[in-house]
């Protein structure tokens, strides 16, 4: 039956409009009685006839106590939305007009019922009626339609309690179109094939198909490719395919939100605004991996999201939704289905091509020097930001200490700020510097710059370097190097500096101009390349 919901709606404003009346005592209270509850031959009954509902119903209605807890979700909706309904001011406007309000409402609402002569073509009335005017959302219009090619009243019944229970799990006050995006990412992820042609007056592909307001008629149009032609096949698109995905899926937006051991690349590609990081992850995903395979095979697709991500934007080139929609469509097409020792083969391959030409160090092909000429500004600042944030966790951790990248970029009251290290004023004509604008430059610079708590960033200011110089060393790793006490003081941080390959750019700097500003973006360069490093791939892969 279709309507529960207005059906549920309905019959918790009667029964509330029921209990106000009464205390009224005006005559109309048994009248609305009559619509929630009737005498069926001899047998007591609600007109809301749903088995799972009747016990909060029946509580509601006999006035008498009820615990939501350890309930079923919907249940406990019912019960909140009740309690709405009847703390609502309306009563207290209608005051003695509550009864003229009873009238008008069952004078001028009215239930419509159309039968059919079996369930898959009331399944097809639901999807045309509500198909018309302001659609239902296409997570509604596709459950019908599958529901309607499933004949057994059982495994449909099952089918719509797992669907049901799979959105209910994505029901989120933040992203109330949570469900919506996350069959999207499987849609895409899983079965298109087609992109629109880079020309103009090109037809839509899957691509943008999928990701419109109508997916559930692509999926219609579609059904043999999705194996949908029988009931057999809608029985696992909603019994099996659907919750495996939603599943990996819930995990994907827990570790987009939470930084998570094993997922820390999802973690990171958020901070980046990445938006197409949860298609591209369940691309390589198959109905037969276990729940390790999964957690492997995200991380390592995360991982090259994460390489492919920073080589781009330390370059200014730009990795929006729109300028990559076509590079992720041919990813998630290439990494489709791999087993994880595939898909570890297809992206390193993809990495060591890309990177000729697209590194760190820069592209020759668009001009960009990389992270040497990377300097603050309008596009660069959040990326330097997290940049910045991943090199002081690489060096905290690789030298012993615990601080994580999480802890680096977190919003609080004395969260981290980017820190210059020349001050705004040091700029003196006859110096290293030509003019302002070449040392504001210089300044700007990714080498000329560190993260410090914001109380300790605020207090420095514009004080000169060699003073600044004291107070990092009560800092972080990366920041504290300028100094000579880690050097002297921190044995793990010494073997950290001497396990790299270049442990001679790691040096306290008494002073900083032209020539310790390279040094410090040629060590930047360095701790870039073993943090982005291709090898992550396989490290991933391996757990």
């Amino acid at each position: 039956m279709d309507g529960q919901q207005r059906m549920t709606s309905l019959t918790l404003l009667l029964i509330a409009l029921m209990h106000k009346t009464q205390v009224q005592h005006t005559r109309v209270a048994q009248r609305i009685s009559s619509l929630v509850f009737w005498d069926d031959n001899g047998i007591d009954r609600f007109k809301l006839d749903i088995p799972e509902r009747l016990e909060v119903i029946n509580a509601l209605f006999n006035g008498q106590d009820f615990n939501p807890d350890g309930k079923d979700e919907s249940i406990r909706n019912i019960y909140a939305r009740y309690g709405q309904i009847e703390q609502d001011e309306l009563w207290e406007e209608l005051g003695p007009a509550l009864p003229h309000f009873a009238y008008w409402l069952m004078g001028r609402v009215g239930l419509i019922e159309i039968q059919t002569g079996d369930d898959a073509k009331a399944y097809a009335v639901f999807e045309t009626v509500n198909d018309r005017g302001k659609p239902l959302s296409p997570v509604d219009m596709l459950k019908s339609y599958l529901l309607g090619k499933i004949n057994d009243e059982d495994r449909r019944r099952q089918a719509n309690k797992v669907w049901r229970e799979e959105i209910e799990k994505l029901s989120s006050k933040d992203e109330p179109d949570l469900d919506v995006q996350a069959i999207k990412a499987w849609l895409r992820a899983q079965y298109a094939q087609t992109i629109r042609e880079r020309k103009a007056g090109a037809k839509d592909g899957d691509w943008e198909l999928i990701g419109g307001s109508t997916f559930h008629r692509w999926v219609k149009e579609h059904e043999r490719d999705l194996g949908l032609e029988t009931a057999q096949g809608a029985e696992r698109f909603m019994l099996h395919l659907m919750p495996f995905f939603m599943k990996a899926y819930r995990l994907i937006l827990c570790a987009r939100k939470e930084y998570t051991p094993g997922l820390e690349a999802v973690f990171y590609n958020a901070h980046n605004d990445f938006t197409w990081q949860s298609t591209v992850l369940l691309s390589p995903l198959t109905l037969s991996d276990d729940d390790e395979t999964v957690r492997r095979k995200i991380e390592v697709t995360a991982r090259y999201l994460d390489i492919w991500i920073m080589r781009r934007v330390v370059n200014y080139i730009r990795v929006s939704y729109s300028s990559v929609s076509y590079a992720m469509f041919l990813l998630t097409k290439d990494i489709r289905h791999k087993s994880l020792p595939e898909l570890v083969e297809v992206l390193t391959a993809k990495l060591a091509e890309d990177g000729q030409d697209i590194n760190f160090a820069g592209s020759p092909s668009r001009g960009r020097e990389g992270l040497k000429a990377l300097g603050l500004n309008q596009f660069s600042k959040r990326y330097i930001f997290h940049l910045l944030a991943r090199v002081s966790e690489e060096v905290e951790r690789s030298s012993g200490r615990n601080e994580r990248f999480d802890q680096f970029v977190a919003r609080k009251k004395n969260g981290y700020d980017i820190e210059h290290i020349w001050s705004s004023k040091l700029f003196e004509p006859g110096g290293e510097f030509a003019d302002e604008q070449e040392f504001q430059e210089w300044r700007n610079r990714a080498g000329s710059l560190l993260l410090l708590p914001a109380d300790v960033n605020r207090s420095l200011q514009d004080k000169p370097y060699e003073y600044k110089r004291g107070k990092y060393a009560a800092q972080n790793f990366y920041a504290a190097s300028l100094h000579e006490a880690p050097y002297t003081n921190q044995p793990q941080f010494r073997n950290f500096r001497e396990s790299l390959p270049v442990p001679d750019l790691f040096e306290p700097l008494p002073q900083f101009g032209k020539a310790e500003q390279q040094m410090r973006s040629e060590l930047l360069l360095h701790l870039a390349e073993r943090i982005w490093s291709p090898s992550q791939i396989e490290r991933a892969a391996q757990g």
